[in-house]
């Protein structure tokens, strides 16, 4: 969504073609059936005493509440070792305060207005996972192409595209990487 507020910031004319791609994720309010709510799993996070001693301690505390084992395992990632602790304790790599803020920021952005007015020489790309938490309604992805937006489907991910289908992902981005036609 930043890119998109970026693009929707210029108006109706951009200095120079853009391609924007937007990774699993709506232009709209975006919400959950199933899986890891990253607003349930940022909650949960800040109940978490730092700094935790192992990387499976996170893994534990996250499932033990209920999380996904996929989804647990990526937010060790977010895990360094904790300053002037002992035995290797960790702690987060961001502020955590700091990340409430700013998902709180981006579920109350809305920026189907930015593709109802797209500025001229703009391409929107939205890459939906297979196994996405976010509803994507038949509503939302059909408006999403009568704006001119496409949406292309990568099979075998969920949120964290880049993640679970590389390969996928990239197949769906290579095409952007040529030759910009502004006139298309």
């Amino acid at each position: 969504k930043v890119a998109m507020s970026m693009v929707h910031q210029f108006g109706r004319q951009l200095p120079r073609p853009v391609q924007v791609w937007v990774l699993d994720t709506v232009p709209g309010d975006v919400w959950c059936e199933a899986g890891d709510h990253p607003r349930d799993t940022i909650t949960f996070a800040r109940t978490i005493p730092m700094p935790i001693a192992t990387r499976r301690a996170l893994v534990d505390a996250l499932t033990g509440a209920g999380f996904t084992t996929e989804g647990a395992q990526w937010m060790t990632t977010n895990l360094t070792p904790a300053p002037g602790a002992a035995n290797g304790a960790l702690t987060w790599t961001f502020d955590l305060a700091g990340i409430v803020d700013m998902y709180q920021s981006y579920e109350a952005t809305d920026l189907w207005p930015m593709l109802e007015t797209q500025p001229n020489g703009l391409k929107v790309d939205f890459v939906r996972a297979e196994r996405s938490a976010f509803v994507w309604t038949a509503a939302d992805v059909a408006r999403m192409e009568e704006l001119g937006a496409r949406v292309h489907f990568l099979p075998d991910a969920s949120h964290w595209v880049h993640i679970d289908n590389p390969d996928g992902l990239m197949e769906i981005l290579a095409p952007s990487f040529g030759v910009f036609d502004h006139h298309a």
